[in-house]
């Protein structure tokens, strides 16, 4: 007799496990974006107090070339890791990998406000920052890859949201530098409200990643491959009442374990490479030239002295953050290209057109010539710019899991931020080349 209809899936109750994701991709960028923003900070930390003959105390700043090792110290890390989560899941569980990588985060995170009120030679405080840089981004890399796996488990939309809450992240911090240039508090009390507020977030991801298995429709979903391979195998063995013959049994027998097994990574790969090379390229272009390019346009408007001082942080930042949100929420009203559509990789590569028009906007002694000099042609480029690259990003991730068995989706899902990752340092190795051409 075969098994009664499979139950049906239950409800999102008050959409407590949609805002449980969103907040789990908050959590999981909003720390490192932060951290980002406290740059001024860390430069002002890493000089070296002379004193003159005659007394006085002069500030030196040391060439330590922090933006260059805070860029290869994050990137490296993060791409090495996320490809070593992509086999890591199969030996670690997820549930070790999560919690273990969230506490470690909270503790670098405290040690980093904790060192804040403490004196510290800048050799030895470049040291400290240069580690803990590493580690976080070694550490989120899992993390993160871990969650997308996690996230590719359930329906589709729950990738997007998981997405657009990493884009309000980018918010948050544009929102707290801007608060910084306005504000005319103690540059150090600044800085350790930058680095408690990551800490509470960090806490709260993890109670948020805790509760999520106890939510009915996480449960029901997380639990869902599982179920199905008992489910089939039970299907095949009393699909019939007579007795099974021996190579009837040796038959069901092999149904049942290849029912069970996962598909390789690399074979799940094959299904997924077009995904995966689409989201490595969104991510390419942008980084080549968000934010070493964006960073050095300028307004025209150079006599108005306040909004000289705020232009780069709301034209640049926060409009890149706030579009690149809208993108990434947008595939839940509408989702075009289709997965399977050609036209999906020609949208792609359409993107590149972005690299040469933000290199002839009103850039700080460019070397190129300005075509689009006035702030709103700027605002509107970026704009579309940071849309394109939030929605395509999320298309990519969403679709992904949808392209393999239900088995598979997590596999798919921690491939996924590998090549998101990729994309990153890809591109932030060619700013290099287009910061010197422009």
């Amino acid at each position: 007799m075969l098994n009664e209809k499979k139950q049906s899936p239950p409800a999102d109750r008050g959409q407590f496990v949609a805002s449980i994701v969103f907040f789990l991709g908050l959590g999981t960028l909003m720390p490192w974006n932060f951290f980002m923003t406290a740059s001024q900070y860390f430069n002002e930390r890493l000089t070296v107090l002379n004193v003159t003959s005659n007394g006085t105390c002069v500030t030196t700043p040391k060439n330590y070339n922090y933006d260059s090792w805070m860029a290869l110290l994050s990137q490296l890390p993060l791409l090495l890791f996320t490809l070593l989560n992509s086999f890591l899941y199969q030996w670690v569980r997820e549930r070790i990998r999560v919690v273990f990588s969230l506490i470690v985060i909270l503790l670098l995170f405290s040690l980093t406000a904790a060192l804040v009120k403490v004196q510290m030679q800048p050799d030895a405080f470049f040291s400290v920052t240069m580690a803990t840089i590493w580690f976080i981004n070694m550490f989120n890399a899992v993390l993160q890859g871990s969650l997308f796996g996690l996230v590719g488990l359930l329906p589709p939309r729950y990738s997007t949201l998981f997405m657009s809450g990493q884009g309000l992240a980018g918010i948050f911090a544009a929102v707290a530098m801007l608060c910084s240039i306005l504000s005319n508090a103690e540059k150090r009390s600044a800085a350790l409200g930058y680095f408690i507020t990551p800490c509470v977030a960090t806490l709260g991801t993890l109670l948020c990643y805790l509760l999520l298995p106890h939510l009915e429709f996480a449960r029901f979903y997380l639990s869902r491959g599982e179920s199905d391979n008992v489910d089939q195998s039970q299907e095949f063995l009393s699909s019939s009442d007579k007795k099974l013959s021996s190579k009837e049994l040796e038959a069901s027998e092999s149904f049942s374990e290849e029912g069970r097994e996962r598909s390789s990574v690399l074979a799940v790969f094959r299904k997924i490479w077009m995904m995966a090379l689409c989201v490595t390229l969104v991510f390419t272009v942008t980084l080549s030239v968000f934010p070493v390019i964006t960073v050095r346009v300028q307004t025209v408007y150079k006599d108005n002295a306040a909004w000289d001082k705020v232009f780069t942080c709301v034209c640049c930042f926060i409009v890149f953050n706030v579009m690149d949100l809208v993108g990434r929420s947008a595939p839940s009203l509408f989702q075009w290209p289709s997965k399977r559509s050609p036209l999906f990789p020609v949208v792609v590569l359409s993107r590149l057109v972005f690299i040469p028009l933000l290199m002839t906007c009103n850039v700080k002694d460019s070397k190129l010539t300005v075509l689009f000099s006035h702030d709103c042609a700027f605002v509107v480029i970026i704009a579309l710019f940071a849309f394109s690259n939030g929605y395509l990003a999320s298309l990519c991730m969403s679709y992904a899991p949808q392209l393999v068995r239900s088995k598979d989706g997590e596999t798919a899902g921690s491939l996924m931020p590998f090549f998101l990752v990729l994309g990153l340092a890809l591109g932030a190795s060619l700013s290099f080349l287009l910061g010197k051409l422009v």
